[in-house]
C-alpha cells in the first residue's frame, strides 16, 4: 500500500485490510471483488491484484509460508527487486540492498552520484554501491535497522523538494550538502510527459436507486474495477441510447481526476431508467460485462475513487 501512496492515506486502509484478512490464507481465499472493494480509493489497483495473486501463490506453492530469500521472493507476483530486498532484510536479516525512490535520493546525494539514472547501466552501478554500504555483522539486528533507517531518512528529512539538511544525521558525509545543491540529485533525464483525456460517463439509474456498473478491462485505466459505463465522447455515449432516453439525459458538471501522468476530464450524464427497463443491446456484451447494483450493494464493490465520490454525493 505504501508504494506510491503516503502513510497518512494508507493507515485506515491498512487497518481495515488486516482486520478482514489477518492471514495470507484468508487473503488467498477471498474473491478479487472483495479485495478490490477494500482497496477502493487507494489507486494503483494492480497492487491489489498482485497482492491477491501473491497470496494465492504463497498458499498453493509454498505451503502458506513466504520464501526466505530475496531471490525466491522475486518469483512471487508483484514483488520486484527492491520490495523483495526489503522483505528479506526485515523478516530474515538477509544482507541485500533496497533501492526505492527514497533510497535512491539519499544515496545519490550522500555519494554525489551524478550519473543519469535513466540509463540502466548507471542504475546498476548504484545498486552495486548500495550493496557495498550494507552492514557486515550481526545481520539479523543490523539489516532491519539499516534498511528502515534509509527508508525513513528518504521519506522524511531527505525530501525531494525541501530537504532538511540541518537535521540530517549523515550531513557530514553528504556530498550534496557539501556542494550546497542536494536538490540536483538524483539525476534522471527521462520523464513521462503529462497528458489529458476526456471521458464521458453514463449514470444509468432506476427508481429504486440501483445503478448499472460495468467491470473494466483488466488493463488500462481502472483495470478490473466496477465503473459507470465509459465512452470516449458525449456523442459516442448518446449513440448507444434510443431517442427516448437521449431526450431525458441530464448532464452534470465536468470534473477533473488527476492520475500520476494523466489528467482525466470526466463528463457524467444521468439517464433515468424505468423499474424493469433494460439497457440498450449495444451496451450489453461480453466485452462490457455489467449488472444493476442496489444502493446497498455497490458500496462494497471495487470502484475508482472519482466514481465512488460521484455516486456517494447523490446517496
Amino acid at each position: 500500500m505504501l508504494q506510491q501512496t503516503q502513510v497518512t492515506t494508507v493507515l485506515d486502509y491498512y487497518a481495515r485490510f488486516l482486520q478482514r484478512f489477518p492471514t495470507v490464507a484468508q487473503l488467498a481465499a477471498a474473491s478479487e471483488d472483495e479485495v478490490l472493494g477494500l482497496w477502493s480509493g487507494l489507486g494503483y489497483y494492480s497492487r491489489a491484484r498482485n497482492l491477491h495473486r501473491c497470496a494465492k501463490d504463497v498458499v498453493a506453492l509454498h505451503g502458506g509460508q513466504f520464501p526466505g530469500t530475496a531471490e525466491q521472493l522475486q518469483t512471487l507476483p508483484g514483488i520486484g527487486r527492491s520490495t523483495a530486498a526489503a522483505i528479506a532484510s526485515f523478516c530474515f536479516g538477509e544482507r541485500v540492498a533496497i533501492l526505492d525512490g527514497n533510497v535512491k535520493r539519499v544515496l545519490t546525494r550522500v555519494l554525489g552520484f551524478s550519473a543519469d539514472l535513466a540509463q540502466s547501466a548507471n542504475e546498476k552501478t548504484l545498486w552495486s554501491l548500495a550493496t557495498e554500504l550494507l552492514p557486515k555483522r550481526s545481520l539479523s539486528e543490523t539489516m532491519p535497522r539499516y534498511t528502515q533507517g534509509l527508508m525513513d531518512l528518504g521519506a522524511s528529512i531527505c525530501a525531494g523538494r525541501q530537504p532538511q539538511c540541518l537535521l540530517c544525521p549523515v550531513q557530514k558525509l553528504c556530498r550534496g550538502f557539501a556542494e550546497g545543491e542536494p536538490g540536483k540529485y538524483p539525476v534522471k533525464t527521462r520523464k513521462l510527459k503529462r497528458s489529458a483525456q476526456g471521458l464521458s460517463l453514463l449514470w444509468a439509474q432506476r427508481p429504486d436507486g440501483s445503478v448499472w456498473l460495468e467491470r473494466r478491462p483488466g488493463r488500462g485505466v481502472w483495470g478490473g474495477l466496477y465503473c459507470l459505463p465509459v465512452f470516449d465522447s458525449d456523442d459516442e455515449l448518446k449513440a448507444v441510447l434510443p431517442a427516448s432516453l437521449q431526450s431525458r439525459l441530464d448532464p452534470l458538471p465536468q470534473f477533473v481526476h488527476v492520475l500520476t501522468h494523466k489528467d482525466l476530464y470526466l463528463s457524467p450524464w444521468v439517464a433515468g431508467f424505468g423499474a424493469g427497463q433494460a439497457l440498450p443491446k449495444a451496451m450489453v456484451s461480453e466485452e462490457r460485462p455489467g449488472a444493476w447494483f442496489s444502493p446497498d450493494a455497490w458500496p462494497g464493490l471495487g470502484l475508482p475513487a472519482p466514481i465512488r465520490k460521484l455516486l456517494t454525493q447523490d446517496a
